[in-house]
């Protein structure tokens, strides 16, 4: 698997998370690729637990990372505090000095303009750093 480049580990994850949470782990992440054209996608924190890692996409540093929970996919901000969310669609993490993150349960819209808008801005943020 290790030949394999980011975005095709990336459909990987995708693929094994047969499910909602891999349906909406494929909105999300073209939802990303959309807002942010040259984000680099990657593949991170390989570890016995979870063997296929972390899809992470970056774009002068780590704008989101995404994980698939057992009732929820997290994007997860690693600059998140300092990211303008005038939506209010950051929903956990919220007490974290600089992490922020947004839990989508299976029912939950997608409000892709107020997402886009803030993948953008992170972005922005990692770029004045």
């Amino acid at each position: 698997m290790e030949d394999k480049s980011a975005p095709q580990q990336i459909d990987d994850i995708i693929k094994k998370t047969n499910d909602w949470r891999g349906e909406r782990l494929s909105q999300l992440r073209s939802l990303i690729r959309e807002a942010d054209p040259v984000a680099i996608e990657e593949v991170k924190w390989k570890k016995p637990s979870k063997p296929e890692g972390v899809p992470v996409w970056s774009h002068d540093g780590i704008l989101c990372v995404a994980e698939t929970l057992k009732t929820a996919v997290r994007l997860t901000f690693p600059k998140g505090a300092q990211v303008k969310d005038p939506k209010k669609i950051f929903n956990t993490r919220l007490d974290s000095k600089t992490v922020r993150a947004i839990d989508f349960h299976e029912s939950d819209p997608v409000d892709t303009a107020a997402l886009k808008a803030l993948i953008i801005e992170a972005a922005q943020v990692n770029a004045t750093k």
